[in-house]
């Protein structure tokens, strides 16, 4: 006999109809940019990560500076150390491990359309707020329109300017819809971060300033005093402790900040245990300063992690947008007064090398000659061969002494027609050259201080002052200085990000990346072409003349990376095996570390 009727036979067909169009069984889970994604898609947890790792316990770290918002989306303001990624998540999360894959995190999968202009994200049915609200497709609207507003800060709006609009089809599912075909946008739609509306408590979102925030990630505020400390603790009803994407990760139970306002005393502070952690990006500290008792007899570690990361470029960068610095012959003298090799001696204790590219570390780097890839390319954006020359680095890899350098800067300011009277540099106009020196940091009074003689042996006053680190914030925010330190790091597939660094549309955006000012139709037809590259292989040769073009205008003076990461700390943690190889030191320790 029969158990089901012809119409309880249809009901249950419809049914199941409903479920396959609802639900993403034909979603991906992993997104690889150029390769397969390395982890399948039941894969148990990332092998940086301990699946059995101990949980409990305590970190305390330090920051340096303060802070005054609890929101770390907005312009005017400094957020917390550690909030970013301890308190949001995103929809896919990104593997440390590879070059650039993303997996499912608070999105159980996605579906990029055939045509590759729009993708449908699914999220899970479990993925829940702090406050224990389930996260739904609303939420994501809600948060990337948020970001893109005129109230958060213009690098969202920016990065994700490729997207047309949304659309959700259900409580669970959203659909983003492109302007263009951008091999990537997929992707970095998935590094949306999440909240919930009900964190804004019916303000406007630049107004939501000290607000605790209501997100998904695995900690919430403990308590905080602005510009002291931020005590984080683990949410106990955290939604995601059993995911593949956490499983092993954020172990400790409580994570604490201490602020400090000069590293000296921080460092001070952290050997008599007043912290557990310290990340140190000061030569002259961690060859002199990390010794002591506690050091000898094996209670601090003082050791080097060795990293893959695309060092980027960091340097000294002029502000094209003064008219000092508008001349690329200008920049490239003064570029020659810095004598990297005697402060890599002096100062550095020879732990550095010099960048030689915009992509340092990196196959993005470009060679010193011109590949006819990229001659043809140029012939193809219009880029005139004249710019497609060699790498600009003989004052780097040649043998000449600092003095050959000056002599060469000073023929150079005289080709301008610029000359010296009462030891002191003028301009065709008679007017006194000299420049001021933006920083944030004391310790690069004294790797300014050589510079500064070299620059009056060229009859050029530099001027040089530590300020206050919100003020610091709000000059660079509005362009106002002459030249600072700066540092753009790289991904290992560069996208989206480009146009926030470099790209002439975001030169006068107040909070813009590109703080030198670089307005180049020429850079501009290079980071189209490698957002928007068909292949890996395209992008990498493309980012070679992008690289060639940057360095040869002298927009930086290039400073130096190192390949390892120098941390030292309390021997209370156990560490996974396994390195990853594209990572930060400090998020990896609060991802990953454990107590014994």
């Amino acid at each position: 006999m029969n158990i089901y009727n012809k119409s309880q036979f249809k009901l249950i067909l419809a049914i199941f109809i409903l479920f396959i169009l609802n639900k993403p069984i034909f979603a991906d889970y992993s997104i690889g940019i150029g390769y397969k994604p390395k982890y399948p898609d039941n894969f148990q947890n990332f092998e940086y990560a301990h699946p059995y790792a101990n949980k409990g316990g305590v970190i305390k770290l330090s920051a340096f500076g303060t802070f005054e918002s609890l929101n770390p989306f907005l312009l005017k303001s400094l957020a917390p150390a550690g909030m970013n990624n301890l308190m949001f998540e995103t929809l896919m999360e990104r593997s440390l491990d590879e070059p650039s894959s993303s997996y499912g995190h608070i999105a159980s999968g996605y579906k990029l359309s055939q045509d590759k202009m729009s993708v449908i994200y699914y999220i899970k049915d479990n993925a829940k707020f702090s406050n224990g609200d389930k996260i739904s497709a609303q939420d994501v609207e809600f948060s990337f329109l948020t970001l893109i507003s005129k109230y958060a800060h213009p690098q969202y709006k920016i990065y994700w300017s490729d997207i047309k609009s949304t659309q959700i089809i259900d409580s669970q599912t959203i659909k983003f819809l492109f302007k263009k075909k951008n091999p990537e946008l997929h992707m970095i739609i998935g590094d949306i971060p999440i909240f919930s509306k009900k964190w804004f408590k019916n303000k406007k979102f630049n107004e939501v300033v000290l607000e605790h925030p209501i997100a998904s990630g695995p900690y919430i505020i403990d308590k905080f005093e602005a510009g002291r400390f931020i005590e984080y603790k683990k949410n106990p009803k955290y939604w995601g402790e059993k995911e593949s994407t956490r499983r092993g990760m954020f172990n400790f139970n409580k994570i604490i900040f201490k602020y400090y306002k000069d590293m000296t005393v921080a460092l001070e502070a952290f050997k008599a245990g007043e912290y557990d952690y310290i990340f140190e990006n000061h030569s002259k500290r961690w060859a002199r300063d990390y010794n002591g008792p506690n050091f000898d007899n094996g209670i601090i570690i003082k050791t080097q992690l060795k990293h893959l990361n695309n060092a980027g470029i960091q340097g000294f960068i002029f502000n094209t947008r003064k008219k000092i610095f508008m001349n690329r012959e200008v920049r490239k003298a003064i570029t020659l007064a810095f004598d990297f090799n005697w402060s890599n001696k002096n100062l550095f204790y020879n732990q550095y090398k010099r960048c030689k590219s915009y992509f340092s570390n990196s196959e993005l780097s470009a060679p010193i000659e011109p590949s006819n890839y990229e001659l043809e390319l140029a012939r193809e954006l219009s880029i005139p061969l004249k710019l497609v020359k060699a790498k600009d680095i003989g004052f780097i890899d040649n043998k000449k002494s600092s003095r050959d350098n000056l002599v060469e800067a000073k023929k150079i300011f005289d080709k301008l027609g610029w000359k010296v009277h009462d030891d002191i540099l003028h301009d065709n106009n008679g007017n006194k050259i000299e420049f001021h020196f933006l920083l944030a940091q004391k310790g690069f009074e004294r790797i300014l201080a050589p510079f500064a003689i070299n620059l009056k042996k060229l009859g050029i006053k530099l001027n040089y002052r530590t300020i206050d680190l919100s003020l610091y914030q709000r000059r660079v925010d509005s362009f106002d200085f002459d030249m600072m330190v700066m540092s753009y790091p790289q991904s290992q597939s560069p996208g989206n990000e480009l146009f926030a660094m470099f790209h002439s549309s975001s030169a006068n955006k107040k909070g813009s990346y590109n703080v030198g000012g670089i307005q180049d139709k020429n850079v501009d037809k290079l980071l189209e072409r490698i957002v928007y590259s068909a292949s890996r292989e395209d992008m990498i040769k493309s980012a070679h003349l992008l690289d060639r073009l940057l360095w040869n205008e002298f927009y930086m003076l290039p400073n130096w990376f190192i390949n390892e990461h120098r941390i030292a700390y309390f021997d209370k943690f156990k560490m996974p095996n396994n390195l990853p190889k594209y990572y930060e030191a400090t998020d990896y320790i609060l991802k990953t570390w454990a107590i014994k």
